[in-house]
């Protein structure tokens, strides 16, 4: 078996990162659901459903939904990170419908980041 280089590991790392760019399908923001079994027991089905009404309504197109297991913050779920283009990732936490109706108009249509349940930000 050959050993695999930086410069192999590299070509894999831009190969992976056009394939799931947010452009590559029209789309310029990525709401990712953590519906683990810890984010379904605390409502994140809720959140989920809230989140879904909210597209519908704003007739946008270019919002992606992905569903995803726990983030590995069972004690803060539901969370649900959001990734708009040319921005930082931002996972928010304890969340509720209400709260993701705000983070949804505040964050996903108008880019401001709901700081008081934002939990961390991914570069």
């Amino acid at each position: 078996m050959a050993r695999i280089t930086v410069a192999d590991l590299s070509k894999i790392k831009a190969r992976v990162k056009k394939e799931t760019s947010l452009t590559k399908d029209g789309y310029t923001v990525e709401v990712t659901a953590h519906l683990g079994t810890c984010g379904l027991a605390s409502g994140g089905d809720k959140v989920y459903a809230a989140l879904l009404e909210d597209i519908e309504k704003s007739g946008r197109k270019d919002i992606r939904i992905v569903i995803s297991g726990c983030a590995g913050m069972c004690s803060s779920e539901p969370n649900v990170t959001i990734r708009r283009i040319g921005e930082d990732a931002v996972i928010y936490k304890d969340l509720n419908a209400d709260k993701m109706r705000e983070i949804f108009e505040g964050h996903i249509l108008n880019g401001e980041i709901s700081k008081k349940y934002a939990m961390a930000r991914i570069k």
